[in-house]
């Protein structure tokens, strides 16, 4: 079945709201004591992942011109998936703080 670009920007949207909420007035600390919130960032930061690969396929143009370091956050997405067992909490943090806004307005704004 092939991807429809809107579903999957909605899907970038959905999760990196999602992640600004989990987040919300959440210090690092906090963060690093809670591993159910590390999961749920975790599993949003895949489903990121996937949408943009996906994406890739349907509108590379379009997502190389609205969000050129898309290939930065399916990597990322790789390796949450595939070395799990080195994540690096700091470097999630940094991505939830530093990078998800971003992306949200990136991918609200797709065009």
């Amino acid at each position: 079945m092939p991807h429809n670009t809107r579903k999957l920007l909605l899907d970038v949207v959905i999760s990196c709201e999602e992640i600004m909420l989990f987040h919300q007035g959440v210090s690092f600390e906090a963060y690093l004591q809670d591993r159910k919130l590390q999961l749920a960032t975790e599993r949003q930061f895949e489903i990121i992942g996937e949408a943009l690969s996906r994406l890739d396929r349907v509108d590379h143009e379009g997502l190389e011109r609205n969000i050129p370091d898309y290939r930065n956050i399916i990597s990322f997405r790789n390796l949450i998936a595939h070395g799990y067992d080195i994540i690096d909490q700091a470097v999630l943090w940094d991505f939830v703080n530093n990078k998800v806004p971003e992306l949200l307005k990136r991918a609200r704004n797709y065009h």
